[in-house]
Parts: structure tokens; sequence; C-alpha cells
């Protein structure tokens, strides 16, 4: 057995053009969906998000405002930037790039953006929303990780699902959309202790701890769709996930690749919690 690729390049791009058609429709009403990014510091990796963000932006045909601010901006400065975002019209969402300097509370930053505008689905209210199953915007990473499922028609509903990793960016959410589709969900972590053991009892493994290469066939039970969301760079300049996908490929029944599953997903995820966000405050279905 040979597993399946989930190529979330072109599902992101199904997605876009449907974002794309229903962007023109909002426009002919005289809305046209705005998201405004926050950059504080000139990170090479968030530098390159960010860009990707606005390019994103002006191809689905959004209004864009990329904020760039110096590393020494204060958090007194950056939360004043944030309120002037909420109270913008024009804005519908806004994303404060993470990791922030030092010196910034994170928390405090996100806490201050507007939960109508939160289309990174990290403030407190989103993840309560989410976490008792009420209408939100969800995090980007994990809600493409369900699309990804769901339009591969890849059932859920009374499987057995195991995640590793128990960040609240990912590990976390994605456990919590598993278990509302009917998903009898484990999540394993760094403390425990007979991870093979539970990994091979999973029909869908979902990958998310940052270690290349972590997971070979040993891990596998025969026929599960395993979800990599790892991205790490060998010392080679190669860029690969947390699962050994060559090992691995022959024992499972769908995988994602690294590059091209999950992390293409995430940021057309973000145009779609936009959208969603213009839609809202506009009450359009």
């Amino acid at each position: 057995m040979t597993a399946s690729v989930l190529d979330g390049k072109a599902l992101s791009r199904t997605i876009r053009e449907e974002v794309k058609q229903e962007t023109a429709r909002l426009q002919e009403l005289g809305i046209q969906p705005g998201l405004a990014v926050v950059l504080v510091g000139e990170d090479p990796a968030s530098q390159v998000y960010v860009n990707s963000k606005h390019k994103a932006c002006l191809e689905l045909g959004f209004y864009s405002e990329v904020h760039r601010l110096p590393n020494d901006t204060t958090q007194e400065q950056l939360l004043g930037l944030v309120d002037q975002l909420n109270q913008q019209g024009t804005i519908h969402g806004i994303l404060v790039q993470l990791p922030l300097p030092k010196h910034i509370d994170e928390k405090a930053v996100i806490d201050a953006i507007s939960v109508e505008k939160d289309v990174d689905g990290f403030h407190p209210i989103s993840v309560g929303n989410m976490v008792i199953g009420d209408e939100s915007l969800l995090p980007c990473t994990p809600a493409g990780m369900m699309e990804m499922l769901k339009r591969n028609r890849i059932p859920i509903e009374g499987k057995h699902a195991v995640v590793i990793g128990r960040s609240n960016i990912v590990g976390k959410p994605i456990s919590l959309l598993l278990q509302r589709e009917n998903a009898t969900v484990t999540m394993c972590h760094s403390r425990t202790n007979n991870m093979r053991e539970l990994t091979r009892m999973a029909d869908i493994l979902v990958v998310a701890i940052g270690k290349a290469h972590f997971v070979d066939r040993s891990f596998i039970k025969p026929g599960a769709v395993v979800i990599d969301v790892g991205m790490n760079r060998l010392e080679n300049g190669k860029l690969v996930g947390d699962v050994n996908f060559d090992d691995v490929v022959e024992e499972c029944s769908w995988i994602t690749p690294v590059p091209g599953g999950v992390g293409p997903m995430t940021i057309t995820m973000l145009m779609v919690n936009t959208l969603k966000a213009a839609k809202r405050v506009h009450q359009i279905q």
C-alpha cells in the first residue's frame, strides 16, 4: 500500500478561487474585506510570512495594510495601533505576527484585538467558543487540516485520532476540532511514556512537535491517515516534516507532504477567516 498525498497546494488554490469569487460578490455590494498585518522587528521568517499574506490579499481582491514597526516599539505603542485598527471600518481582520520581541507581552496584545477581528483565532473568547462548540473564527492551521480531511472525504466520526503535541496554536485546537466531528482523541506530548503504543492505535495521526523525522513507520497503524504539521530545515537546507515521509508512505492511506501539505492551507484559511469576519460585520450570509 502506498499512501495518497493530501495536496495542500491544490486544495489551497481551489479554496482561494472560492474566496475570490465571494469577494467579487461582496464588492458588488460595496464591501471589500480588509486585513491588517502588524510586524514588529525584522525577523526574516516573519518578513516572509507577512509578505505572503499581503500578496494573498491583493490576489483575492482584499484591502490590505501592513504595519512594519521597529524592534524597539513599546508595548504601549503596539497596543495603541491595535486599538486604532479595532476602530477602523475598512479593517475586518487583524493579525499581529508572532513571535514578538521579548519586551512585549504577547498575551496582552492578543487579548487587545477585537474578537470580531481575531482572524488568527487566538483571542480567549474565540478559544472559549471553539471549546464549547459555538461559532467562532478558528485558528488557521487546524482549520486548514480539517478542510483537508473533509474535502478529501476522509471519515472522522467514530475514528481514533492521536495528536502528538499540545501547543495552543495547533495541538490543542486540532484535538477539539476533531472531537467536534465525533472522533475519539488522544493527546501525546513530551511526557507521554507509551507514545508508540498509542499512535499505533490511531486511525488519524497528527504530528506537530517541531522535531525533524521524529515519526517513523514504527509509530504508524497500517492504513492510518497521517497529517504532518512540522516544518524543519536540515543542515543541508532541505525542508522536512516531523514525519519521515519516505519511511511511512507505504504504511498509511493518506499523508501530507512537507512542503506542500498543511503549510499552504494556513494563509488560505486566514483569508477565509477575513472574508467571514467581513460578512459578519455587514450581516451577509
